[in-house]
């Protein structure tokens, strides 16, 4: 009962800071709602449309209130990818709750559930790799965009990374300590529909070692994303 008591309070003070100094907020419980139902479909394709009923609030409030998380970097939405550009301006974003911190405490995550096959584990680490990925994009030499990738065959990649002239590197986030070649599906479709222009596919793990499964594959332990030099450079 007291973790629920901090959650409210937290999710609350937020409101009350963060999001009030944006906008005009007219029904603030149904904006803590919709932020802990974001917590929980983190890693899904998030229509406006489909919490108008669990919100009782229009799509266009819905829309509008879904900026304000985002404003303050508790929620980033990830365009889909798609060779053709008018393809992928039509493409679904997906949503990733990137404060894994406080979405972790909306979902009331403890090493009980986390350790649950179906449990939180798995959008909590591909939130927080979004988010890393996100800050080093700032910094980085290379300027890229990210997006996500799904196609009608619901065929994923979780994070697609493209630079200026075209050339992709796909990342899928595994939430186990082991990988199999089944997980580098989704890389190994986008390998074969870009060629050359797909340099790397990469699957990060919580494990330790960097694992070769193929050429231009990697599974790459998540804490990579921390080292100033990766133990292996892209196909060239």
């Amino acid at each position: 009962m007291v973790a629920k008591r901090q959650n409210r309070c937290r999710i609350q003070n937020l409101i009350d800071r963060d999001v009030r100094q944006l906008a005009e907020i007219e029904r603030a419980p149904q904006l803590a709602t919709l932020i802990r139902l974001l917590a929980a479909r983190s890693g899904g394709l998030v229509a406006a449309g489909a919490l108008e009923n669990e919100l009782e609030l229009s799509r266009n409030t819905i829309q509008r209130y879904m900026r304000l998380p985002e404003e303050i970097f508790l929620i980033k939405r990830i365009p889909g990818w798609h060779r053709n550009l008018g393809t992928r301006a039509a493409a679904a974003a997906k949503l990733a709750f990137v404060d894994s911190g406080v979405a972790a405490r909306l979902l009331a995550a403890d090493s009980h559930t986390l350790r649950r096959p179906s449990g939180p584990f798995g959008p909590l680490l591909e939130g927080f790799v979004v988010s890393e990925l996100a800050r080093q994009l700032t910094w980085s030499d290379t300027l890229a965009d990210m997006f996500h990738y799904r196609d009608k065959n619901k065929i994923e990649v979780d994070v697609i990374l493209e630079d200026r002239r075209g050339e992709v590197v796909g990342i899928e986030v595994k939430a186990a300590s082991t990988v199999r070649s089944v997980d580098f599906r989704g890389l190994h479709h986008l390998d074969k529909q870009l060629g050359d222009d797909f340099r790397a596919g990469i699957v990060l793990y919580t494990g330790t070692d960097t694992l070769p499964f193929g050429h231009k594959l990697r599974a790459v332990p998540v804490s990579a994303l921390w080292q100033t030099a990766p133990d292996w450079e892209p196909a060239k």
